[in-house]
């Protein structure tokens, strides 16, 4: 127990006097997941209104697919990025494999189902005769697509924020394309496995720490956006 307790003060410490390794990794993580989801967001959310607001054929059968795939293992998703990526792959000539572009391909691939699925629950919610009206009016597609989207951004923040929350935590995919390669491909969930097993526990509880404050975070975002979203309604 006294170990325990020494360990998460000496997390507290790593954390409060900058030590450079745990925010280099902190640092890397975010980018990663940030540019992951700021690339998959808009395209999930044209997707996600296409499917809410028009009929074609199979369109039933792409939200079944979306939303088996939200579903997927995380080192699913790395095996077979691994396998393209790799040498003998059809995009191993690309050289991404143990990049960090590698790990924002993964993360978008993981981020990408959760992000139409939820869109689309927020888009199906709006009222439809917001966008008949607006298009016989003659407004532009894109500008009446824009002032749905406003209409129900309380949802749509609240499927960014949880992709985000579901690609930063992830190991899977980032160990089978990063590598877990110190000074570029090290995150924080494949520096808390790796520094946990060498038994340096005051790394993996900071790095701990950074996500649980994280997740709470977010959180309250999702709660406080919500809320106004409430009082708005």
């Amino acid at each position: 127990m006294n170990d325990l307790n020494q360990a998460t003060i000496n997390a507290f410490q790593l954390l409060l006097s900058g030590n450079a390794g745990i925010w280099e990794i902190i640092s890397l993580s975010f980018s990663v997941s940030l540019s992951a989801i700021l690339i998959a967001s808009p395209f999930a959310l044209v997707i996600a209104f296409f499917l809410a607001f028009f009929k074609f054929p199979g369109r039933r059968i792409l939200i079944s697919v979306f939303n088996t795939f939200m579903s997927v293992p995380a080192v699913i998703i790395g095996l077979a990025l691994y396998l393209l990526l790799s040498r003998s792959g059809p995009f191993g000539d690309l050289q991404l494999l143990f990049t960090s572009k590698a790990m924002i391909i993964g993360q978008i691939l993981l981020s990408f189902p959760l992000l139409v699925a939820m869109a689309h629950a927020s888009f199906q919610a709006a009222d439809r005769r917001a966008w008949e009206t607006a298009i016989t009016l003659g407004a532009k597609p894109y500008r009446a697509f824009f002032t749905l989207a406003h209409e129900v951004r309380f949802g749509l923040i609240a499927a960014v924020v949880a992709g985000f929350g579901r690609v930063i935590a992830e190991i899977g995919c980032s160990m089978m394309v990063g590598g877990n390669i110190l000074h570029a491909t090290r995150n924080i969930p494949t520096a808390i496995a790796l520094e946990t097993s060498k038994g340096e526990f005051s790394h993996g509880i900071a790095l701990g720490i950074v996500l649980l404050v994280l997740a709470l975070g977010l959180n309250a975002g999702v709660s406080m956006v919500q809320g106004k979203g409430g009082l708005h309604s």
